[in-house]
């Protein structure tokens, strides 16, 4: 009787009830489609699977024999790791399923929340009555929203009016969008987003926007290949979380050696550096998502490797966060006695 919870890039108006096939993204490519089905027959017979490889991440399509069981695929699968690497597991559509908007007029939507969606987004402009089709553009790595999008109009002054309409007056989750007309360059993204016939479950998640934009545009090495980037960037830190929290997460990971730990707690954000490449790797794709104080923090790499020269020694292991104790006849909480002997230790 549960349902799967469909955050992510889903046609507008598209209905899952009678769905019975998956899309499978961000598989690793050392998978087969032998594993694959191995994988995905955990939630009920499967009927053919299909994947396209890619070199450093694959996707594909897994068809059941009834709709009950790609819904509990969806709900069961999605987040697995296989070979380290997180599944994303959404509903597959067909590309039919949306208007070809190629002949269309397109608005650029900054300024989204993370829970945005296509379907969110739609709904916002569907007040319009030639508004086409709306995508929101999603990281193929984090699986999570870029914080922009693009939304198509059959009819080039209603494109104009939602521009100047919604700009600054509309708010849209808990961020008020910003529109104007979408370029040659990012319209490109749009139609080889649209050519993709795939869809990705988010979990959502935002972060310092600053921060963000230059952890996208700072460096154009490619740090996945380049040993010196050691660094790993986290963000989304509730403002409470300070340096010793934060080094005693990433400690607890037991992935290397921690050289260094950086928080801007009044941003949000913060920095993880570890010894070596393939530590720093494999922290990232440990913590990303992973709760603390509520909240999913969201990890990538640092935007600048490590300079040449710089000292390599790992830091002391944290301190253990102090839980007080409930004993009898004491009330719960701190003690001056326990506070001493904490501030002593």
């Amino acid at each position: 009787q549960m349902e799967p919870v469909s955050n992510g890039n889903l046609p507008p108006g598209f209905d899952p009830s009678t769905c019975r096939s998956v899309y499978v993204g961000n598989v690793h490519p050392n998978v087969t489609e032998s594993l694959l089905i191995e994988v995905f027959q955990g939630s009920g017979p499967v009927e053919r699977c299909k994947l396209i490889r890619k070199e450093k991440s694959s996707f594909g399509f897994v068809d059941y024999y009834d709709r009950r069981s790609a819904a509990l695929a969806i709900m069961t699968l999605h987040g697995r790791h296989i070979y380290g690497q997180a599944i994303k597991v959404n509903w597959a559509y067909a590309s039919t399923q949306r208007e070809d908007t190629s002949g269309h007029f397109h608005i650029f939507v900054g300024d989204l929340s993370s829970e945005v969606n296509d379907a969110t987004l739609y709904a916002c402009f569907s007040t319009y009555p030639s508004c086409s089709d709306a995508r929101v553009m999603w990281d193929n790595k984090t699986g999570r929203s870029r914080g922009y999008g693009f939304v198509s109009f059959r009819n080039q002054q209603e494109a104009e009016t939602a521009i100047t309409e919604m700009t600054g007056s509309k708010w849209l989750g808990s961020r008020q969008i910003r529109c104007n007309w979408a370029t040659k360059t990012n319209a490109e993204e749009k139609q080889e987003t649209d050519n993709h016939n795939a869809v990705v479950l988010t979990n959502g998640g935002s972060s310092n926007a600053a921060m963000e934009a230059n952890q996208d545009t700072g460096s154009k090495e490619n740090p996945e290949n380049n040993p010196d980037f050691t660094t790993v960037y986290v963000g989304n830190l509730g403002h409470e979380v300070n340096r010793d929290e934060l080094h005693r997460h990433f400690y607890n990971l037991g992935v290397g050696a921690i050289e260094e730990v950086r928080v801007q707690q009044e941003k949000g954000f913060g920095f993880i550096r570890y010894s070596t490449h393939g530590e720093a790797a494999l922290a990232i794709q440990m913590a990303n998502g992973l709760v603390v104080r509520g909240k999913p923090i969201k990890c990538s790499w640092g935007n600048k490797p490590t300079p040449p020269g710089t000292s390599s020694k790992p830091l002391p292991p944290p301190i253990a966060s102090y839980q007080p104790i409930a004993m009898a006849g004491v009330p719960q909480g701190f003690t001056a006695a326990e506070l001493l002997a904490y501030q002593r230790q």
